[in-house]
């Protein structure tokens, strides 16, 4: 395995613990909502050292590609999460489901590279991405999804600000949407 390979999974493994701890300080206390903020931007660099490393790796490693979607996918969750500021039990519902999101991107940064690596099709249950969707439906219009409103990116590009920006990862993660 690539020297620069070892190093990503290596810092990876170190930014996932950061943000375990994150989730384990945000559950069940409302008052840490906008650490969900600082979860969207750690996830976010392992998201861009998968991205980077894919494009930079001549022999291209299976995985990168589906590690940095699904990433992307957790970072639009942590944001939108991070600004839920009236209802403490849907906070609850979406700080659980980070955590199991993240259980499984510590296993595919785990598995990268070796013989243990799956699909992350095989790595969501149903029931993860029922839960997904619903909390994706959830979201009130207009809740950006990065450190830039989504809305000044849609406004740019022609395009509404709607909820379709998780739907949208999970169909480049090849998942279906409902």
């Amino acid at each position: 395995m690539d020297e620069i390979l070892v190093e990503f999974k290596e810092e990876s493994s170190e930014l996932v613990e950061k943000l375990i701890d994150i989730l384990d300080q945000a559950e069940d206390d409302y008052s840490q909502r906008s650490q969900l903020e600082e979860y969207g931007q750690i996830v976010d660099r392992i998201m861009g050292g998968a991205k980077s490393m894919e494009m930079a790796l001549d022999t291209g490693v299976e995985g990168l590609d589906k590690i940095g979607k699904y990433a992307d996918l957790c970072k639009a969750v942590g944001y939108k999460a991070s600004q839920v500021d009236d209802n403490e039990q849907f906070y609850n519902v979406v700080v659980a489901l980070l955590q199991d999101a993240t259980e499984m991107l510590e296993e595919m940064i785990d598995a990268l590279g070796t013989s243990k690596q799956k699909d992350v099709k095989d790595l969501l249950s149903n029931t993860f991405l029922d839960r997904l969707h619903w909390i994706s439906g959830q979201f009130k219009e207009g809740l950006r999804a990065s450190v830039a409103t989504n809305a000044e990116k849609a406004a740019e590009a022609g395009q509404s600000n709607d909820q379709n920006d998780i739907d949208a990862l999970l169909a480049q993660l090849g998942l279906n949407t409902p």
